[in-house]
């Protein structure tokens, strides 16, 4: 199934907590619910957050008891306000909502306005899916034969609607038959490379071995890794990636040792309107996630410690070989050859 899904009137997500141990899915049937759950990551990565906002978005037309046009918009802001503040970082969530409210806009009665809210949320779901395959075939094209490749965080069909980006890559190569090997770090605190690459990678029998965070510098400077992938949260107009926290580190680390560092990320994970990372939001999460941590079934963190815990650090633009795209691969000057392949051509 499709990490993100339409079924019966109501929003079904794979619950990723719950991952590798157990699958199971969650059926949503309000637009609070959808936000609770993007907020709290039972789904999560940019392009399926974004696919889960557009539903959140059909189901609140169809839940909405106004009858009139203006009443129907009203109730669909208060929703898109909802969903915008579920988590401010990945830009597809506010990018979902805002195309299906500039479609739902474009009619005059209401009971079409709910049909255009499901057709377009339904439209991003179906496009995400494609643009995804695109963008690994393009990017399978930088993978050589035999490489190794580092992966930060989970990239993959769970992170998207299906097929995934950076890991969309990596398992476009292994279908045209490249022999590949993933080193795969567990992405701490919430251990997404652990439990979600690993778990997609067993499914897709590609060879992989997982690192610990730390031991990504090594590998690197021991001449183990050919190049590094990861995807993105948000890209800014001069190229600068918020990613998930830790991106930074490999990027100046791969950019010492002479290592290709790409992003691969669908074009609308580029915002135009921020003129570089400085400007993205960064999101704070619940201390609970670093101090959960246990060690021989005892707690790891001494009680009352104070936390910092940022989801996502910003990679400047100058560590950054390439970002590839479902309509080809930017490289630098990022400023100059990111908007013609932002503004080729969707809605």
């Amino acid at each position: 199934m499709r990490t993100v899904e339409w079924h019966d009137g109501k929003v079904r997500l794979i619950d990723q907590r719950l991952l590798p141990a157990e699958f199971r899915v969650v059926e949503l049937m309000d637009v609070e619910a959808v936000a609770r759950a993007i907020r709290e990551m039972v789904v999560r990565g940019a392009p399926a957050i974004g696919a889960a906002a557009g539903f959140g978005m059909a189901l609140a037309a169809r839940e909405s008891p106004a009858h009139s046009r203006d009443g129907l918009l009203r109730d669909l802001e208060d929703a898109a306000a909802i969903l915008r503040a579920a988590r401010p970082t990945a830009v597809n969530l506010a990018w979902a909502v805002e195309r299906v409210l500039r479609r739902v806009v474009e009619e005059q009665d209401p009971r079409r306005m709910r049909e255009v809210a499901l057709e377009e949320a339904q439209a991003i779901a179906d496009e995400d899916v494609a643009t995804n395959r695109r963008l690994g075939e393009i990017g399978a094209a930088v993978v050589p034969d035999g490489a190794t490749i580092l992966h930060h965080c989970n990239t993959g069909a769970l992170a998207t609607v299906d097929y995934g980006t950076a890991l969309g890559v990596i398992r476009a190569a292994h279908e045209q038959g490249k022999r590949i090997h993933v080193l795969v770090d567990e992405t701490r605190p919430r251990l997404q490379g652990a439990r979600l690459t690993a778990w997609e990678l067993q499914q897709l029998g590609i060879p992989f071995t997982l690192i610990v965070d730390n031991a990504a510098g090594h590998f690197m400077h021991t001449g183990q890794v050919d190049l590094v992938l990861v995807g993105a949260d948000r890209i800014a107009a001069n190229g600068d990636v918020a990613n998930k926290i830790g991106t930074y580190k490999l990027a100046v680390v791969a950019k010492e040792n002479g290592i290709p560092f790409y992003v691969c990320a669908p074009t609308s994970t580029v915002d135009l309107s921020l003129r570089a990372g400085t400007e993205i939001p960064i999101e704070e999460r619940p201390p609970e996630e670093v101090t959960a941590l246990t060690l021989m079934g005892r707690p790891a963190v001494p009680e009352g410690v104070a936390v910092a815990n940022p989801a996502f650090d910003v990679t400047p633009h100058r560590y950054v070989t390439g970002i590839i795209t479902e309509r080809g691969i930017a490289y630098p000057p990022f400023h100059l050859t990111l908007p013609p392949l932002v503004k080729g051509g969707t809605r």
